[in-house]
């Protein structure tokens, strides 16, 4: 006989020994309702168990006591007393079996924690700079993104809302973007709250390597084209000044 049976046996047993203490027998109903939490917060047992006949309480139980209470005046009698300690070990096998199945729900759920990928990318319009917070690729859906400058936390007030969206792979993306006057990317950083993560991870925006190749490429050419605008200026001049230096001195001969 499994363990979920026994105490309906049990009651059965208590019910038909009040009924031979002058109690016609009849038909009866046997409910238990359990109930339990993740932490024992705001005085809530961890566990707990209530046992009712017909609609009558009969049995409680918790997990802080470990101990069945009677709440019906027919249980109390010398021929219950040890069917009654038999429901009480029933009850506390049912405690360690919820403590038990709780911790291995909680270790799945933990496990199927998908940290986000975070990463800041660049934009630029005509007047502002725009940089965007993304986060992809997590599980749970709720999240926290928040926008640091110089190392303090921005008011909720200067930021665009978050937004979040679900993938196709049962996953989410989320982003906050913030604009700002342009050449001040550096003072900004971005921080991420997730169940996926140990710590918040704080991001920044990193210039990519070919943006930066390619700027140093083309300030290297226009260099290179004013020196030799100037070279080509400074041979101009030397020119003319070399003719006018002829022209004089030709002149002065025909006056000899």
């Amino acid at each position: 006989m499994g363990p979920r049976a026994r105490p309906a046996l049990l009651l059965l047993i208590l019910l038909r020994t009040a009924a031979t203490q002058g109690r016609p027998p009849r038909s009866h109903s046997l409910r238990f309702l359990f109930m339990g939490a993740s932490k024992p917060d705001l005085g809530l047992p961890l566990f707990e168990a209530l046992g009712y006949v017909d609609d009558q309480l009969f049995v409680s139980y918790d997990h802080e006591s470990r101990r069945a209470e009677r709440r019906a005046p027919w249980l109390w009698g010398r021929a219950t007393s040890q069917l009654w300690l038999q429901l009480s070990q029933n009850l506390k096998g049912w405690d360690h079996m919820f403590i038990v199945d709780f911790w291995t729900i909680m270790d799945n759920h933990n496990q199927s924690k998908v940290p986000p990928l975070v990463k800041v990318t660049h934009h630029v319009t005509s007047s502002l700079t725009t940089l965007r917070c993304r986060a992809l690729n997590f599980y749970p859906q709720n999240i926290t993104i928040r926008w640091l400058k110089d190392k303090q936390f921005l008011d909720a007030k200067e930021i665009k809302p978050e937004d979040v969206l679900p993938n196709g792979d049962g996953t989410y993306q989320a982003w906050v973007a913030l604009a700002m006057l342009p050449g001040e990317e550096q003072r900004y950083s971005c921080q991420v709250e997730h169940p996926g993560l140990d710590q918040p991870l704080t991001a920044t925006w990193e210039p990519s390597l070919s943006g930066t190749l390619v700027t140093g490429i083309l300030s290297g050419i226009a260099v290179c084209v004013i020196i030799f605008l100037i070279g080509i200026l400074f041979r101009i001049l030397k020119r003319r000044q070399s003719s006018r230096g002829a022209a004089v001195n030709y002149a002065l001969a025909e006056c000899e």
